[in-house]
């Protein structure tokens, strides 16, 4: 149970995950701090102004419609920049994997794999790497 517990949080999709989180959140701070910054102030200025701008009141209830407003364009931006950083690239990068444009990674063959071992062991042993024609004859 816990080997298997070990081989899910080894996982490189929970990593790219952790690291996904860490940088949405960093990235929300800064969207948030813009809002606040910026355009706090100016919904501030539209809705007249001073402490009291960007809300109104109702029988002694304060309604804070600034405060909706500033969080509305926080989640706007928030999820245009993923969707044009993240979701667009990744989009275009499957339609050219399916219509053959960009193949997926290729890896080695086995008789490429073996030649390279046999290369690197006989550089270990001071030989100089055999070519193509020389190994096929000895084999």
């Amino acid at each position: 149970m816990l080997k298997g517990f070990k081989d899910f949080l080894l996982r490189g999709n929970v990593i790219d995950l952790a690291v996904a989180v860490v940088i949405g959140a960093a990235f929300t701070a800064v969207v948030t701090s813009f809002t606040e910054s910026f355009l706090r102030p100016l919904i501030g200025l539209v809705g007249g102004g001073g402490v009291q701008g960007g809300s109104f009141e109702v029988d002694g209830q304060t309604f804070a419609w600034g405060d909706f407003v500033n969080q509305l364009i926080t989640f706007v931006l928030t999820a245009a920049v993923i969707y044009f950083v993240v979701v667009l690239p990744m989009k275009a990068l499957f339609e050219r994997r399916e219509r053959g444009e960009q193949t997926g990674p290729v890896l080695p063959t086995q008789t490429e794999l073996l030649v390279e071992i046999r290369d690197l062991l006989q550089a270990q042993h001071g030989q100089p790497p055999a070519s193509e024609p020389e190994a096929r004859h000895r084999a």
